[in-house]
């Protein structure tokens, strides 16, 4: 693998560990009836959230190079209706999808990276395919993080830098370059 491909693949990787991380420090501050909470009928909850994220990760990430994308056994509109799952069978949802998702990169051959894919029929790079899962996921983890913070108000742990501590957090930076 050229120098290239293995500092996508690595940064890419490094996202989605990073997405995952954030959002399971979200799901620790929230109680099980907390991730069933929606503000209105239509809204999703973060259980919602976690069941899409897992099943599109099932129907993307199995044979990824060699079959569509979305698989024929995947119920999408399922995956919309909060069927109060405890939150153990939730975070075993979660981690299940983010297994296959994890199992493909570290599996990817040089050349896969140049290979083209499909998607609801729809033939698309490799690359693009990542990156439309990259871009999957941190929408749907905005969509977790804002929901917790609602529910949480002032008791919500910013995961992030929070609000008047930029120039903190720069000089903690500016400090740790310097050592």
């Amino acid at each position: 693998m050229n120098q290239l491909e293995k500092e996508y693949l690595s940064i890419v990787t490094q996202q989605f560990r990073h997405f995952k991380e954030r959002a399971e420090k979200a799901f620790k501050q929230l109680s099980e009836e907390e991730l069933h909470w929606k503000p209105s009928e239509e809204s999703n909850n973060i259980a919602i959230i976690i069941k899409h994220i897992s099943g599109n990760m099932h129907s993307r990430w199995v044979d990824f190079l060699t079959a569509d994308g979305e698989k024929p056994y995947r119920n999408r509109d399922s995956e919309f209706v909060d069927d109060m799952e405890p939150q153990e069978q939730l975070m075993k949802i979660w981690e299940d999808g983010w297994k296959l998702l994890f199992h493909t990169l570290e599996n990817f051959q040089p050349e896969d990276l140049h290979k083209t894919v499909t998607l609801r029929q729809q033939p698309l790079s490799v690359l693009q395919a990542i990156q439309t899962e990259v871009a999957h996921i941190s929408y749907h983890l905005g969509q977790i993080l804002y929901i917790g913070k609602q529910l949480k108000d002032k008791d919500w742990m910013i995961l992030s830098i929070p609000k008047n501590g930029s120039e903190a957090y720069n000089e903690s930076v500016s400090k740790k370059s310097n050592e």
